[in-house]
């Protein structure tokens, strides 16, 4: 938990001081849909109570509320985005998919997981990315805190199921008690609402619902499936 107080609490007073004292134009302050915890009500809008179901989301939601101080105390120039579940060639095996999609791939037909009832509001790595260009572009968004999700809910157990059916495989879903985290720790819902980003960033999602998934998960899947990619990761073992 310390090492998350050091770099998201500490670290972030030292960005946002060094914005302050040497009139940097803007910051994003990059968030997480981990600050919302479970959901209360869906979608998620930025307005939803923030909950510090780990020692992770609490360190990122005093990050969140120091961007907001700085940028009430000092009108430093903060923008918050908040993606949900990006995902995408490179990312590491500690998030879920690249978990699915490189145990697969390395011949494996028993798929190690934790929780599969979870729902998770997914979004491909590009999506991501043209959501912080556009916080960047805007004129209007300083001060403010915008999600960015694609709106759309599936369970880890229907994407496992489409991850498979996507490599053509027959797989088996195996519960590995290391993988689960505490029950009162889980976020069992995520799912967003993108109107903010819409109205304020004119930023959508090029990869929307089911399709767009399967779009995303189609490239992901390429990347990984090359050999010289998949060396990289301990496909056998939990490796955070």
């Amino acid at each position: 938990p310390l090492s998350y107080v050091k770099t998201n609490i500490q670290g972030t007073v030292n960005v946002l001081e060094s914005t302050r004292k040497n009139d940097i134009p803007l910051i994003i302050n990059t968030s997480t849909s981990e600050t919302y915890g479970t959901a209360q009500y869906t979608p998620i809008d930025e307005l939803h109570p923030m909950q510090g179901q780990s020692p992770y989301s609490a360190s990122k939601i005093s990050a969140d509320k120091l961007s907001e101080a700085y940028y009430n105390s000092f009108e430093t120039p903060v923008i918050t985005v908040r993606p949900f579940n990006t995902y995408g060639p490179r990312q590491s095996a500690r998030a879920v998919i690249p978990t699915i999609i490189s145990q697969i791939a390395s011949g494996q037909t028993e798929i190690k997981l934790g929780s599969t009832k979870p729902t998770r509001d997914f979004n491909y790595v590009e999506d991501t990315a043209l959501g912080f260009l556009a916080a960047l572009r805007s004129n209007k968004s300083v001060g403010e805190v915008i999600n960015i999700g694609s709106g759309f809910e599936i369970s880890v157990f229907d994407t496992v199921e489409l991850i498979a059916k996507l490599m053509n495989k027959k797989i088996e879903i195996v519960s590995d008690d290391i993988r689960l985290r505490p029950e009162n720790s889980e976020v069992e819902r995520l799912c967003a609402c993108n109107k903010k980003a819409k109205n304020i960033l004119g930023w959508q999602p090029q990869t929307p619902g089911l399709g767009g998934l399967e779009q995303g998960l189609i490239k992901t899947i390429e990347w990984f499936s090359n050999p010289n990619n998949l060396k990289k990761y301990k496909t056998n073992i939990y490796n955070i």
